[in-house]
């Protein structure tokens, strides 16, 4: 796979030359520490992977805590903000609250407590003309005069005067409403209500002795009278006319880029990362239909859409039809959406212990109520996304594929593994093949392994109607500019580091440029640089393309930069992240919620 003559290395000399080219490291620091004490290790090794923490007490059988993430440290962007200043205060306006304000109202005082400047130039400021954090920006000098104001671009603030650039946000008014339960769900009670009749007259079919087939297709008013009625007149707005599958939206999906809704990378300036580099179709973060029921504004914010997504869905989990269907009709009215996708193809305990995700494919009788029931309030069209199977040697999705046909899916998506298998093994692309067959006239997408253009030539050889990339794009997101293209680019260290800082950049216009801005980003950066570390250089390659499943060996970049970001160190990827974002704060902690050979 590696030249092996020129760049492999030993896993020594790799975090020796990184040891060397970055003095007063943390890691540099350790190891000087550690030639103090003889009992302890002077070797530059990497301890033992996945580490735990072994402490089990409080609990009652004394065994050790399971999950992936239970010992993973958790720091909210709150506790790295000492003192806060109050929001009116930046937006030069009277505290509503006054003396019982809990933030700070000093500006001299909290200038001089505040962390120092990350760099001479704001973003925001430089790209919309101003700045919405003010004082509290760690980037402030470069919008702030001498007294203490804030300065603003008047013509910059014109163009983006009236502007929407992110869509989906969730109002206080419609919070409220969904928390005191005072929205209504007509079509959808409608519905449900179809469903409890015909439970109840499958009850009294079965006391019959009868055993026919109960619909679930919603009655209208012209249904429950056989007799034709004669009209006079055009139609009016008082009918009630369902709307049928050819007068939804359309979304063409044939031969379209897709990138995967990935839960915690997934996040919208990644989406505008991955956008720039040629992706079709691009989808919000699983979101959990409880939740945003409920109002949650954590869930909500998985929904947003930046202007640039040209053709954007959103993904839901959820395992009964009532809450499904109510959440499906709030997302038709609340938000501006080109499709909607259920998620019935996700792995984690979690989810499918309570039914969803995999769950859904062998509950079909509730599956095929989830999706008629969706289906018959949404406006835009409804899509699938699904795993071969649960276990890894009983594949049951070519049972389902012929029946979702029929239930009004607009769009299957396959991924080529079980639930068993997560994400082991090599995706079976045969299968796939056999369910694109089935699945014909509907489009459906492949998923599974495509990691370069000759691996997505060899996906559509298959059948499919498009392909959905997921790990491919995290490790290497101008993937899909390599398939429009049909080439293999041999990016440089300098281009990839260039990449970063526009998802720094998006990061910070997203989350903020405050503090808790700052550092939300640099989390979710770290979690994205624990797959971009995966990536190979082509040109240090002696096979080409590289594929998805295999681990790369120590091996030294052509320059250091790009043997910095091959490193699979979280303490190598903070230095990174500092290089964007300045230093972390002192009580600063990350472990990777994907876990790609990280040690902390």
């Amino acid at each position: 796979m590696m030249n092996v003559s020129r760049f492999l290395t030993t896993k020594d000399k790799f975090h020796g030359l990184l040891d060397s080219e970055s003095q007063g490291s943390k890691r540099e620091k350790a190891s000087e520490s550690d030639t103090v004490d003889d009992s302890k290790e002077t070797s530059l090794e990497e301890p033992e992977p996945k580490r735990l923490k072994q402490n089990f007490e409080g609990r009652p059988d004394g065994k050790r805590l399971r999950g992936q993430n239970k010992s993973r440290p958790h720091t909210k962007p709150t506790a790295y903000d000492e003192k806060r200043l109050c929001h009116s205060i930046i937006q030069n306006k009277e505290c509503p609250f006054g003396a019982k304000c809990f933030f700070d109202h000093d500006i001299v005082k909290y200038m001089d407590s505040k962390p120092p400047d990350i760099g001479e130039t704001c973003h925001i400021y430089e790209t919309f003309g101003k700045c919405a954090y003010g004082l509290s920006c760690r980037f402030a000098k470069a919008h702030t005069t001498p007294d203490f104001k804030s300065m603003e671009k008047a013509d910059l603030v014109k163009v983006y005067e009236g502007r929407t650039m992110v869509k989906n946000n969730m109002s206080k008014e419609l919070q409220g409403r969904l928390r005191k339960r005072s929205v209504s769900f007509e079509k959808s009670e409608k519905y449900l209500k179809t469903l409890s009749d015909n439970k109840d007259k499958g009850a009294q079919q079965g006391n019959a002795g009868e055993n026919q087939p109960v619909s679930t297709e919603v009655q209208t008013s012209s249904d429950k009278q056989p007799a034709p009625v004669k009209t006079v007149g055009p139609l009016t707005d008082a009918d009630v006319i369902k709307l049928r599958p050819c007068e939804k939206k359309q979304v063409d999906f044939q031969d379209k880029l897709y990138l995967a809704p990935l839960t915690t990378c997934g996040n919208l300036p990644f989406r505008r990362v991955c956008k720039r580099f040629g992706a079709d179709i691009t989808c919000g973060e699983m979101a959990m239909c409880t939740n945003l029921l409920q109002g949650h504004q954590s869930e909500w914010a998985l929904l947003r859409r930046h202007e640039s997504e040209d053709v954007f869905g959103i993904q839901v989990e959820g395992s009964f039809p009532d809450t499904m269907t109510r959440c499906a009709e709030l997302i038709n009215n609340n938000t501006e959406v080109d499709f909607v996708d259920i998620n019935s193809g996700c792995p984690i305990d979690l989810v499918y212990n309570k039914g969803g995700g995999c769950g859904l494919m062998t509950r079909t009788r509730k599956f095929e109520r989830i999706v008629k029931g969706m289906n018959y309030v949404l406006d835009v069209p409804l899509t699938v996304k699904i795993r071969t199977g649960v276990q890894e040697k009983s594949n049951i999705a070519h049972k389902l594929i012929p029946e979702m046909k029929n239930w009004g899916v607009s769009m299957i998506t396959l991924h080529g593994r079980s639930r068993e298998q997560r994400y082991t093994k090599l995706a079976d692309w045969d299968y796939i093949t056999t369910c694109a067959k089935l699945a014909s006239p509907i489009p459906l997408f492949g998923n599974g392994d495509i990691l370069s253009y000759e691996d997505a030539m060899k996906a559509k050889e298959t059948g499919v109607s498009g392909i959905m990339i997921a790990r491919g794009a995290l490790i290497k997101p101008w993937i899909f500019t390599e398939i429009k293209e049909s080439r293999h680019w041999d990016i440089s260290s300098s281009e990839r580091l260039d990449i970063l800082k526009d998802f720094s950049n998006f990061g910070l216009e997203h989350w903020g440029s405050d503090t808790r801005g700052v550092e939300r980003t640099r989390t979710f950066l770290l979690e994205w640089l624990s797959f971009l570390c995966r990536y190979i250089p082509v040109g240090l390659l002696e096979r080409v393309p590289q594929k998805i499943n295999e681990r790369p060996p120590y091996y030294m970049g052509r320059n250091y930069l790009e043997t910095l970001m091959a490193s699979q160190n979280v303490e190598d990827w903070i230095r990174i992240s500092e290089m964007l974002l300045g230093p972390v704060p002192k009580n600063f902690e990350f472990l990777p919620k994907h876990k790609a050979n990280s040690y902390k």
